[in-house]
């Protein structure tokens, strides 16, 4: 510990051990032994945003008596909770981890019916579960729930924090993980600061970013990108009350947070604490990249959010270690890798991030039926602290933007604008021989990319199969999904399924009275469709079935923990998409074939990496050989180990 980080800690554990004074004496002493440990991470954390204001150790004073007070009335079960996990800090990194995410009301009315589809859950063998979005959000138009109203209440239909505290709890008996929303960068107009700030209320006021006139807001728009060109274009508007206009980058109703303002940053804490303590373990921080604003840049990914980030986590690292955060940034490989943790916050940002190129170059590969952009770009990809995890995954509930690179595209021959407008017909169905039901959503009128909307089965053909009653691409649409799980089971972190993939849920075209079209896939869940996957050769069971025997093979595969790296390889057929996750007990091999055709691959490739008696952990027996060449079926995926 630095000398300046330990004179403060000597200051802050004084007052630590007046908010522990009616503590049992051990748990005292394990809160100040936590202080102690994570002090320098939060100390440096919180340098770079409040280092330079007068009042800052007013505000380590402040942040202290806060962790005291939330660490003091967090309940018994999960400081032991605590205590397990700090013994068992891999536990998120596990083969046997797997998630699933839903919209609470359209998977099952609300949380108290979340509790009745446990069984579900189980038999699927999910041990963590996103919530999408709780908390009490803005009447009417709301961006999907994120548009929180009130960040200290669960939205009144979907239940309460005592509801949601007994679901964590259930969750928790059976070994499941519960996830839920923090948003970071923005509230509500209608939430109280908002309120209050537009009353002129000074203190409210410093909250956000407000501006007299549009001199500055002109200024930053000349660098800054447009998040929904065509529903809500450029990044401020002007408040109605006083004629002043307010920073607002997703919608005119989500006001930006002003992070330079220490205060915003205690009120997020005790927020995330508080719903740590009502038993969430997971917490997904959404919009992140957006939170420090800097003139003359995009805003995005400056470096103070990481070190805001680094401080968040040292907080709950001091008062709620079972807690761990998931950073919710859509960005290039080159600005994700540090949601993760570089240099001196090398693993000390967010334990899990969205690996958001992998999704993406699912997709592409798919369209093309070539890997190669997939190869390089993966291959080039950094690679992560061995401590945290990605989270991988096909769909969720917003768009695909297509985050290809000119740079990428160039390095295997191809035009980056030119593919990524081939993605966005193939995906809408404008392209001949295209299989997918999409739709395009926000084009850029500027930069003339286009992102889409649609289920991961409407995107892969199911919708088409069964409109046109045609089985072979039926058969192609199934294998495609099941490819896609393979993939996302057997590369690094923690695979996440999206509501109703696991039964084929197509688009909802209803969508359409609500204008925004990403609605299309974020349909009910269909609960008479699922009753089908028991169903012999329905579309369900193949479904559910196959994902479910994926499952089961991820769990008993010792070489997926995420501690292990995945590491792309060069298969040699453009086709075929390959990569290892060295291990202690050998290297495994995982080829994807992502065509319709049969591919191979030479036996080379599996002794280049100590295989020498080849055998899939998939489908447990030895894959498909002809001699010195392995064959793989259309869309087949193998994860080779020796035997």
């Amino acid at each position: 510990m630095t000398p300046e980080a330990r004179a403060a800690f000597e200051r802050a554990a004084g007052f630590a051990r007046s908010g522990l004074a009616e503590l049992p004496r051990r748990d005292a002493q394990i809160f100040l032994l936590r202080l102690e440990r994570y002090w320098q991470d939060l100390y440096d954390g919180l340098i770079p945003p409040y280092g330079e204001r007068e009042a800052f150790d007013t505000l380590l004073e402040q942040l202290v008596r806060l962790l005291a007070g939330r660490y003091a009335a967090r309940p018994e079960e999960l400081k032991v909770l605590d205590l397990e996990r700090t013994l068992t800090p891999d536990w998120f990194q596990r083969e046997t981890q797997v998630g699933y995410v839903f919209y609470v009301d359209r998977f099952a009315g609300d949380l108290r019916g979340v509790e009745e589809r446990l069984a579900y859950l189980e038999e699927l063998g999910i041990s963590y579960v996103h919530l999408m979005p709780l908390l009490k959000t803005r009447p009417g138009e709301n961006d999907g729930g994120y548009a929180v109203a009130d960040y200290r209440a669960v939205e009144p239909r979907l239940g309460t924090l005592d509801d949601l505290e007994r679901l964590c709890r259930r969750f928790r008996e059976r070994g499941i993980s519960a996830c839920t929303d923090l948003v970071l960068n923005h509230c509500a107009a209608e939430h109280e600061w908002a309120v209050r700030a537009r009353r002129g209320e000074e203190e409210y006021r410093d909250m956000f970013y407000i501006f007299p006139d549009r001199t500055l807001p002109d200024a930053y728009e000349r660098t800054l990108p447009e998040v929904f060109p065509q529903t809500s274009p450029g990044n401020f508007t002007r408040i109605e009350e006083t004629g002043e206009w307010v920073w607002t980058t997703f919608h005119s109703f989500q006001w930006d947070l002003n992070w330079a303002n220490p205060r915003v940053f205690l009120e997020m804490l005790d927020i995330l604490l508080e719903l740590a303590n009502r038993g969430v373990e997971i917490l997904r921080l959404d919009a992140v990249a957006f939170m420090w604003k800097r003139p003359g840049t995009d805003c995005q990914n400056q470096p103070e959010v990481h070190a805001l980030l680094q401080a968040l986590r040292a907080c709950a690292r001091i008062a709620a270690p079972a807690v761990i955060f998931k950073a919710e940034a859509i960005v290039g490989p080159d600005d994700l890798i540090h949601y993760l943790g570089t240099r001196s916050h090398y693993g000390k940002v967010s334990d899990l991030a969205y690996h958001n190129s992998l999704m993406v170059h699912y997709w592409s590969s798919l369209a093309s039926r070539d890997t190669r952009l997939m190869t390089h770009t993966l291959g080039e990809f950094p690679e992560k602290p061995p401590a945290t995890a990605w989270a991988t995954y096909l769909r969720c509930h917003d768009d695909i933007g297509w985050a290809i690179t000119e740079e990428d595209a160039a390095a295997v021959g191809l035009d980056g604008f030119a593919h990524r407008s081939f993605l966005s017909d193939y995906y809408s169905g404008r392209f001949p021989g295209s299989h997918a039901r999409g739709a395009v959503f926000q084009p850029d009128p500027e930069t003339a990319d286009r992102r889409i909307s649609g289920t991961l089965a409407s995107l892969n053909g199911l919708e088409l199969a069964l409109e046109t009653e045609d089985p072979l691409l039926l058969e192609m649409s199934l294998r495609r999904i099941l490819l896609g799980y393979a993939l996302i089971f057997g590369y690094d972190g923690i695979p996440l399924i999206y509501m109703g993939d696991e039964i084929g849920l197509l688009n909802d075209y209803t969508y359409k009275h609500r204008g925004d079209n990403r609605w299309m896939h974020r349909p009910f869940m269909d609960w008479e469709k699922a009753e089908r996957r028991n169903a012999p050769g329905s579309v369900e069971q193949r479904l559910f079935g196959g994902i479910r025997r994926l499952i089961e093979a991820r769990k008993r595969t010792p070489h997926l923990h995420a501690a292990t790296p995945a590491r792309v390889v060069d298969s040699g057929n453009p086709h075929l998409f390959a990569y290892t996750r060295p291990h202690p007990l050998g290297t495994l091999l995982a080829v994807h074939n992502f065509t319709e055709a049969p591919q191979s691959f030479g036996d080379g490739l599996a002794r280049r990496f100590g295989i020498r008696t080849p055998f899939d952990r998939i489908e447990l027996r030895p894959p498909e050989a002809s001699g010195d060449t392995f064959r793989l079926g259309p869309y087949q995926s193998v994860w080779i180990t020796d035997l």
